[in-house]
């Protein structure tokens, strides 16, 4: 099926809004940031180096945290603090740091001891293997205040680079 021309402008215009989105940028960053970085400080942590943790969750910083901490510092300084969108923001910020460091957290606690148990069970019972649950997948709150660190200066690098 071959689309009318309009439709083919319409898809550049909307690309080019997407990618002209500086909260959005500055949130994808912040997300990209923290990624990039917790392999680095595994290694300066004497944890050594491992490409898996360019693509998971938990550890240090929070991409979570980095990421909707850019996203809201750019709205602060796109919108202002005194907008709906601003408040919006914040509230789903706050809302991610304490999934992060409580239930996400505890989560990752009661994996391990499940790991454990069932590693006592395989130990116990012929023919069964012991599954491991990952257990790296919330933050402490020193994880998190990175990430809330980062989120913020990548927010402002991104939104007064872009502005």
């Amino acid at each position: 099926m071959v689309l009318p021309l309009s439709a083919g402008n319409d898809t550049l215009k909307y690309m080019a809004e997407l990618l002209s989105n500086t909260a959005l940028i500055a949130a994808i960053a912040g997300l990209v940031s923290a990624q990039l970085l917790k392999p680095l400080i595994s290694i300066v942590t004497g944890n050594g180096f491992s490409l898996n943790l360019f693509i998971t969750t938990g550890g240090m910083p929070s991409s979570h945290t980095s990421a909707v901490v850019a996203l809201t510092t750019s709205v602060a300084m796109t919108e202002g603090l005194g907008s709906s969108l601003f408040a919006i923001c914040v509230i789903i910020s706050l809302i991610i740091m304490n999934d992060a460091t409580n239930v996400r957290l505890e989560t990752g606690k009661q994996a391990k001891l499940l790991n454990e148990w069932s590693e006592i069970f395989a130990m116990r019972e012929s023919g069964i293997s012991p599954q491991n649950l990952k257990t790296m997948i919330g933050h402490s709150a020193t994880q998190v205040l990175a990430g809330l660190i980062l989120g913020t200066i990548v927010g402002f690098a991104v939104t007064t680079w872009l502005s």
